[in-house]
């Protein structure tokens, strides 16, 4: 047993150095990377098609990245806003690894990218215990998940810079408590900002597109609580990812496709 917790130690020490080093280069770069991560069919993929379509008309320089397990769908879709999308097929991994990304990018991230939108696999336990040198982490829940998401998933809603609350459009119908949400939200992490959207109806559009906007004009972030109490044995964290629930094992590099947008 001890072998197994010091190996995934080892796993999850070498994604935190990856992924520093990713984010200093992302950052020499002069672009800001924006993970999302939520529970399959939370409505993340029509969020962030809406907010890519809206860079796109204010002129902003974006990019995507989506991983999914076994399709390209997802890419599909945010390609018709007209911006460089590339799909990750993880082939049944659940969660994307700092290395991962930093080798996808290599050679096809566009000179000039301003934000980088890494719409994480479908998933609230893997994809929490890993750093993606992310500037801004953020946590979506659809209104039909139920109130007490936050607590049932603690790291993932505990190590966010910004929440977002889906499909707002529907809430009455599933009788969704926006404040028993709201209050459990701030018991796993106090303070953090929490928005209301509807990709229908449009409530709240552009406001994940403006938080990212903040980060890349150097505004700072809120920071969790969690970041400060968190380590992986005598190992520190100082960057706000936790862990829970990774298999200990390391992975090969996924198969991945590019779609092309239209570049902003």
């Amino acid at each position: 047993m001890c072998r197994v917790v010091d190996l995934r130690q080892a796993v999850l020490a070498r994604n935190d150095e990856g992924a520093r080093d990713l984010r200093a280069e992302l950052a020499e770069r002069g672009t800001v990377a924006v993970n999302l991560l939520s529970s399959p069919g939370s409505g993340k993929t029509a969020l962030l098609e809406a907010e890519l379509g809206l860079a796109r008309q204010r002129g902003l320089p974006v990019a995507a990245l989506t991983a999914d397990l076994a399709t390209e769908n997802d890419a599909t879709r945010l390609a018709r806003a007209g911006v460089p999308v590339k799909q990750i097929l993880t082939d049944g991994l659940c969660h994307l690894e700092a290395s991962m990304l930093r080798r996808h990018l290599a050679g096809w991230l566009p000179d000039g990218t301003r934000l980088l939108f890494v719409e994480n696999v479908g998933n609230l336990v893997c994809p929490a215990s890993y750093d993606l040198g992310e500037a801004l982490r953020v946590v979506l829940a659809s209104v039909t998940e139920g109130e007490d998401k936050p607590l049932k998933y603690p790291t993932a809603f505990g190590l966010a810079n910004l929440v977002v609350v889906t499909k707002v459009d529907i809430a009455e119908a599933v009788e969704f408590d926006e404040a028993a949400f709201r209050a459990n939200v701030e018991q796993v992490n106090p303070g953090v900002e929490v928005v209301l959207t509807s990709a229908r109806s449009g409530l709240g559009a552009g406001t994940l597109l403006d938080r990212a906007v903040d980060v890349l004009g150097g505004g700072s972030t809120h920071q969790p609580v969690m970041s400060r109490q968190h380590s992986h044995g005598g190992h520190s964290h100082g960057h706000g990812h936790g862990h829970d629930g990774h298999d200990g094992h390391d992975h090969g590099p996924a198969h991945v496709h590019a779609l092309s947008g239209e570049t902003p």
